[in-house]
């Protein structure tokens, strides 16, 4: 409680300087069908008012925390009737509305403090809480891991659970293409950049279970990104201690090609730095994306999304030591390294994609992408390390150093890895819509190649005698007789694969919204199904069929309350990708089938006003029921499968999420969940899976000050309770079950604004020249928790007894951060 008192004192503080305004701004661009802006648009607001100026944009002041009707009219154009918008104090809401002269525009757009409301059961998150809140790895991950349900407890990594599963569950899109991550990659610290580019992104929808049937094969979750098509030019520079970043927007004259690119540099030494492991790091992340869009007519728009991206990850560690143990029995280990690491690891992904209006009711895709990756890891590490009592004595010139050895020895990694995998879909997808109903299908075929060469092992000395493998047994009868076998390493995987899959999906769903007496419903039932055929280089050919079926059920009742609730159910079906089928010593096996789940998900969403402000709380309940699950460890980011169909599992808890004004004008959420969830190998009886998460509490909070709005405080605090730590190598983990501490971080974030678009200087300021202007400070892990990932497994030579000594993440960390708009 100690280390607490400080941030309740800051929240305190900056919650007690806060004070009340009565405004909220909406700005935008209004655009023809064609996309060309319209001027001299007339937008009313009840006694309110203003137009578009001759590029179409406006800007008009609303009163707060009020219900406001706005109405866009133009001659020759119908008109746009934006009801029931809701906007906090302060808020600035970007609406850009298309007015088009052939058809009725729909009126009734409902927005809420925290956006539009998602009848799916989807989560959405403006992209300006993403670029804002300050983080390890600030940007899209960053803010998912403050959502109730999601967690992973690394700060340098951009992956994350979902309500029990591992971060090879989780689906990822961005405008309407899936990506694909780095294969080989084992340790946070080799993964630099996450795929999404947040200063690119418009929108953000998240779902963490039950999604529809027009997502694809995987346990856990979705996440759905759309990348901008700019309106104007725009240059945004974004620089910090920790690296760079650059995006370009343009627009052609007559409006029909538009581009936006974006360039990335990062280097994770300031981080790595904090933690108690010496070395030389020399890492280099740098990634380009450009997402173009042509458009022919109105009816036909042609869009290319190219990304290509380089990790080049060397290191050098040098020393380590870690103390650990308890007051009563102190301890301590120390690491001497030689040699280094060198891993790259460069992927490059195209996608055409080209949507056709056929009617106002009816539009049509084509998607082409391709994904290819090389990826190398090539290390040789000796670590000599000592294991032993500290010397605690406050007055001895010893403090803090081994006194008593208990353990010597000497480990060697060596690893010649390589990895090429070339990925080719090719889908097509519609939609119809007609009234309140809506018809969606896909088809869509995958082929993936995959060449691997597995190549490592690890030699463990102590005191001078190489440990051999416990299986399979050998006969020693020393010292009687000599002992003249070959030096066989502890752990070794040595395999050559190729590997091919052929996948045909699709899907087909109907959605309507309608009437149940007086109140409104929405349900969605689709079917999903896939056929895959796995072949390759020295096994047989296997092929599987799945069907999935998925529902969604939504009612908001005609209550004077403003309450939503939700239902879903669905199979949840996962076909291996190369790793689950390779097993622990790099061997295919051909005969892994999908794993499976059943979702059943219920929620609610109540929105009322707290202290004169809206907010928003969520909650839903789960539970999944697995059969046919491919059992797997987790090593930092690595998972390492069994490759066999041998357990079930499931997972159940409960998630809450209160959002909105608690300072007003700026959003801020706390989030709570609890997640249980075990498998059962072999009938053997059910033990924690490695995602058992328990408790989480996340929190998400934005302030300013009062007498000087532009002084702005992010902060997000995250709570977990701790996961599995494994096991030693040859342990059962049916006989060794054992957890990590509790994972406690907290991130602040301090900016001013100098500009924005609320605050712009006439000519001959200085500021004049930019559109946002914001410079700041970060504090990474303010109270220094020492947090930890995994443990290493060291053996003490008197009592045979293995120790669990943590591996600590990164300690507290000072970062200066500037953004521009141009």
């Amino acid at each position: 409680m100690a280390r607490l008192k400080p941030l309740f004192f800051l929240l305190a503080l900056f919650w007690a300087c806060s004070l009340f305004s009565q405004t909220a701004t909406i700005a935008g661009t209004v655009l023809d069908g064609n996309n060309q802006p319209i001027p001299n648009v007339n937008i009313t607001a009840g006694a309110l008012g203003t137009t578009t100026d001759a590029n179409g944009y406006y800007i008009l002041q609303l009163i707060a925390e009020t219900s406001t009707t706005l109405t866009f009219s133009h001659l020759g154009h119908r008109n746009v009737v934006l009801e029931n918008l809701i906007l906090t104090t302060n808020e600035t809401f970007e609406f850009n509305p298309v007015m088009k002269t052939e058809v009725i525009q729909v009126a009734g757009v409902e927005v809420s403090p925290t956006g539009q409301k998602k009848v799916e059961g989807i989560v959405s998150i403006a992209p300006e809480v993403v670029r804002k809140i300050p983080g390890a790895n600030a940007g899209v991950e960053n803010i998912l891991k403050l959502l109730p349900g999601v967690s992973f407890n690394n700060e340098l990594s951009t992956q994350y659970n979902v309500r029990g599963g591992n971060f090879e569950e989780n689906l990822i899109y961005v405008n309407g293409i899936e990506v694909y991550r780095p294969f080989l990659v084992r340790s946070a610290q080799q993964e630099g950049l996450s795929f999404v580019n947040s200063t690119m992104t418009s929108t953000l929808d998240f779902s963490p279970g039950g999604f529809q049937a027009k997502y694809g094969d995987k346990l856990s979750s979705v996440l759905d990104i759309t990348y901008k098509i700019p309106v104007e030019f725009g240059l945004q520079i974004e620089g910090s201690l920790l690296g760079a970043s650059t995006t370009l927007e343009t627009i052609s004259k007559n409006k029909k090609f538009s581009s936006i690119t974006g360039l990335r540099y990062r280097n994770n030494s300031l981080f790595v730095n904090s933690q108690q492991t010496e070395r030389n790091f020399n890492p280099t992340f740098v990634d380009v994306q450009s997402y173009l869009t042509y458009r022919f007519s109105n009816r036909f728009h042609l869009s290319f999304l190219g990304t290509y991206s380089v990790n080049d990850y060397q290191n050098e560690p040098l020393t380590r030591q870690t103390n650990f143990g308890t007051l009563n029995d102190p301890r301590a280990l120390v690491v001497f390294y030689e040699g280094q690491e060198k891993n790259r690891y460069d992927s490059g992904l195209a996608a055409l994609k080209a949507d056709f209006v056929v009617n106002n009711h009816t539009k049509l895709s084509l998607t082409s992408s391709l994904y290819h990756t090389q990826e190398e890891e090539f290390s040789d590490v000796i670590a000599s390390y000592e294991l032993g009592e500290v010397d605690t004595n406050l007055g001895s010139e010893n403090l803090g150093e081994i006194t008593n050895s208990r353990g010597v020895g000497s480990q060697f990694n060596r690893a010649r890895n390589q990895l090429d995998a070339l990925i080719f879909n090719f889908k097509h997808n519609g939609i119809h819509k007609k009234g309140n109903s809506t018809i969606e299908w896909g088809v869509k075929f995958t082929h993936e190649d995959v060449r691997d060469q597995l190549r490592e092992a690890e030699f463990i000395d102590s005191a001078g005698f190489f440990l051999r493998p416990f299986e399979p047994a050998f006969a020693n009868n020393q010292p009687e007789e000599p002992f003249a076998g070959d030096l066989v390493a502890f752990e070794s995987a040595q395999a050559t694969n190729f590997v091919m899959t052929n996948r045909v999906s699709g899907f087909v769903q109907y959605s309507k919204q309608a009437k149940m007496g007086s109140h409104n419903i929405y349900y969605n039932l689709g079917l999903r199904a896939q056929h895959w055929t796995l072949s390759g280089e020295g096994f047989d050919t296997n092929s599987q069929t799945l069907i999935s079926p998925r529902a969604q059920f939504s009612i908001k009742p005609n209550w004077q309350e403003d309450v939503l609730f939700r239902f879903a159910i669905g199979s949840y079906q996962q076909p291996p990708f190369y790793r689950e089928l390779r097993d622990i010593t790099g061997n295919i096996n051909p005969d892994v089938e999908a794993q499976r789940s059943v979702h059943y998900v219920l929620g609610s969403e109540y929105s009322t006003i707290l202290w004169e402000r809206p907010f928003t709380l969520i909650a839903e309940a789960y539970y999944k029921d697995m059969t046919n699950i491919n059992p797997y460890t987790v090593e930092d980011v690595r998972v390492r499968y069994a490759a066999q169909n041998n357990a079930t599992a499931y997972a159940y808890g409960f998630d809450f999420r209160l959002t909105g004004a608690f300072v007003p004008g700026a959003q801020s959420w706390v989030s709570v969940g609890f997640l249980r969830t075990e498998e059962n190998r072999n009938d053997r009886g059910y033990i924690t899976r490695p995602t058992d998460q328990r408790l989480k509490l996340g929190v998400l909070f934005q302030d300013y000050i009062p007498n000087i709005p532009n002084l702005k405080l992010y902060l997000n605090l995250v709570y977990n309770t701790g996961v599995p730590g494994g096991s030693p190598n040859e342990a059962d983990p049916y006989d060794f079950q054992n957890r990590l501490r509790d994972y406690r971080r907290a991130d602040m974030g301090i900016s001013y604004i100098f500009a924005d678009r609320k605050n712009q200087y006439p000519e001959g300021h200085w500021l004049h020249r930019f559109k946002e202007f914001s410079a700041g400070f970060e504090i990474f892990n303010m109270f220094n928790n020492l947090n930890s990932i995994t443990n290493t497994w060291v053996r003490d030579v008197d009592t045979r007894s293995q120790f669990a000594v943590p591996n600590f993440l990164t300690g507290r960390v000072l970062n200066l951060k500037f953004g521009v708009r141009f």
